[in-house]
């Protein structure tokens, strides 16, 4: 994973108050925890001591206590009480562990994945979707690469086989560009699918006129929105667990409808369809070799690839901006 960026983790709700959470992002074992004003700490879920699990000792007063030695550990990652030399001895400044940067922002948990807390970037979100919206959620492990994840969900391509009898009916299967629009870290595409007549051909980014077109948009590292209508979308964060698997939070968004109750059945619904949409994604997506992607991997990839291919170079970059 690249280095020096906010990637979203967890859904807000899988930190309640008054409790230790642990849980597996970025290959690294990590406890969550709020404190009394809520604020959510973050730091490595393995004693400096003897390697117990922090996540399954106990809260005291906004701090951590290890199950097994007593060590208890403030949202910096240090020992500020060490049991077996007394509560009055200031324990080394060596007593720690590793801890993170935490933000929240609508219902999500980031965390900054750094070696470095100076240089920190301002957190990046969908401007757009913090108005006016209500979704609904729900979660699904893949047993892949989050790249591979995320790449799935830019692949214009893929909609009329794999979705053939859902969004992609219709045999669409000739791709107007993509084209592609980049602001910071936030990438537009904007793309077209036609039927094929045997006549016509796929168009370049260039010979399309404008962007009225259906359009889609991530911003680095691992959040993306479809952009169905101006009222309508669809959102997810792809959580890296590890090299090898991805936690998915998905979200359907609606603000069209606003009364009580028929806006629930909305959002119900909604998730219902997403969720056969994604399992159409993931019998195709597991089988995938290897599981995960990068720049230059051998693919051979054609015109319609291109926000696929934009979202790998952006990778590379930033990768070779932190060596």
């Amino acid at each position: 994973m690249v280095k020096d960026l906010w990637y979203a983790i967890l859904s807000s709700n899988e930190v309640p108050k008054n409790k230790l959470v642990g849980v597996i992002r970025m290959g690294v074992k990590l406890a969550f925890w709020r404190d009394q004003s809520g604020q959510v700490n973050c730091i490595e879920d393995k004693c400096c001591h003897r390697g117990a699990s922090l996540s399954s000792g106990k809260l005291v007063d906004n701090h951590v206590q290890c199950p097994f030695h007593g060590f208890i550990y403030d949202g910096s990652g240090k020992v500020k009480v060490i049991p077996a030399n007394g509560k009055s001895q200031e324990p080394a400044d060596t007593y720690r562990v590793t801890s993170y940067l935490v933000q929240e922002e609508q219902g999500l948990i980031f965390i900054w994945w750094s070696d470095q807390k100076e240089k920190v970037t301002p957190l990046e979100f969908f401007e757009d979707l913090k108005q006016d919206f209500y979704y609904s959620q729900f979660q699904r492990v893949w047993d892949t690469h989050f790249t591979r994840c995320i790449e799935n969900q830019m692949d214009v391509v893929h909609v009329p086989f794999v979705h053939h009898n859902t969004i992609g009916k219709g045999n669409k299967t000739i791709v107007y560009g993509p084209k592609v629009k980049w602001e910071n870290r936030k990438l537009t595409w904007y793309v077209m699918n036609v039927e094929d007549t045997g006549k016509n051909k796929a168009k370049s980014a260039s010979e399309m006129p404008g962007e009225d077109y259906f359009s889609l948009q991530i911003i680095m590292p691992n959040i993306w929105q479809n952009i169905i209508t101006e009222k309508l979308r669809v959102f997810a964060a792809f959580a890296p667990i590890d090299d090898e698997h991805t936690m998915i939070y998905l979200r359907y968004y609606q603000s069209f409808m606003k009364v009580w109750g028929i806006r629930h059945f909305i959002l119900w619904a909604g998730a219902q369809f997403s969720k056969v949409i994604l399992n159409q994604d993931h019998r195709v997506v597991m089988t995938q070799i290897p599981k995960y992607t990068y720049a230059k991997m051998g693919e051979k990839l054609i015109p319609g690839d291109r926000p696929i291919a934009e979202f790998r170079r952006k990778m590379e970059q930033l990768n070779k901006e932190k060596e």
